[in-house]
């Protein structure tokens, strides 16, 4: 039987600001299997992010019990949750969180210069994993010379680099067309079917069809947690059509050669059923 790596009970979350209390989660229990790929979705303002912000280990519950691997979460101190974070769960964003000025090698490097990594150690392992994700031609591109999906392939490498058990993303997605959304997917999937644990925050339905278990959070409360037997598995995208430019000359000129045989078809026509009096 799979263990539980992540496990909660009753949690909640409240936030105070002066004489305003916000409560955002409320007595939420959940366990989180080894090698699951979970999606959580809900509407915004559903609690989605601030939940993820507590399993990542990178805000506290108000109240409640969040045991990963066994650990008691509120019993660690920044230090130990700071190696936690470096170590043991591997951080995807929307917005990718790239340093513009590093390259594609040394961001998937920095989170190794924090474990202590050896530099040469560090730098090949970070140009390995930029080739696993096809990008072992840009490894010396900065972030800004990278497309979207290829800046968020750099992050998901960024998120492996210190070979966690657990990658957390929080729409991963959101800021990619639909090619590069299934091929973030894909990757993924190959990370999942590992034996990762994934966890992804989305959105999108379609992408929560790559998760073996989908739960639905609104207004702070799980109301959906179900198993998906029908995941997406690895998917293939044909690349959009290249058009080609056409001058409106030429596109004069090929109009001309075709709509007046077009036209002449029909006049002799009508003109032969009608005893050559055409009604054009």
């Amino acid at each position: 039987m799979k263990q539980a790596v992540i496990s909660l009970e009753g949690i909640t979350k409240t936030y105070v600001n002066g004489k305003l209390v916000v409560p955002v989660l409320h007595g939420i229990d959940l366990n989180i299997y080894e090698g699951e790929f979970t999606s959580i979705m809900g509407p915004s303002g559903s609690g989605k992010s601030t939940f993820m912000n507590i399993l990542g280990c990178l805000d506290r519950p108000t109240s409640g019990s969040y045991k990963l691997d066994g650990e008691e979460v509120a019993t660690l101190s920044d230090d130990e949750l700071a190696f936690v974070r470096n170590k043991r769960i591997g951080f995807v964003f929307q917005s990718f969180n790239l340093l513009p000025k590093l390259t594609a090698q040394d961001n998937v490097a920095l989170p190794m210069v924090y474990a202590g990594v050896p530099k040469k150690e560090r730098k090949e392992r970070a140009a390995y994993l930029l080739d696993s994700l096809g990008l072992g031609e840009r490894l010396d591109h900065l972030p800004a010379e990278l497309s979207g999906g290829q800046r968020q392939r750099v992050a998901i490498a960024r998120a492996l680099a210190n070979d966690p058990s657990i990658i957390m993303a929080d729409e991963p997605t959101g800021n990619l067309d639909s090619k590069s959304s299934v091929d973030v997917m894909n990757i993924f999937t190959n990370l999942y079917n590992e034996g990762r644990t994934i966890i992804l925050v989305t959105h999108e339905p379609d992408i929560a069809t790559f998760a073996s278990r989908n739960i639905v959070l609104r207004d702070g409360y799980i109301v959906e947690d179900k198993q998906n037997p029908n995941m997406a598995g690895l998917q293939t995208v044909q690349a959009p059509t290249e058009s080609v430019a056409v001058s409106p000359a030429t596109a004069q000129k090929a109009v001309k050669s075709v709509i007046p045989k077009t036209v002449t078809e029909k006049v002799n026509t009508e003109q032969t059923n009608e005893g050559g009096t055409s009604h054009v």
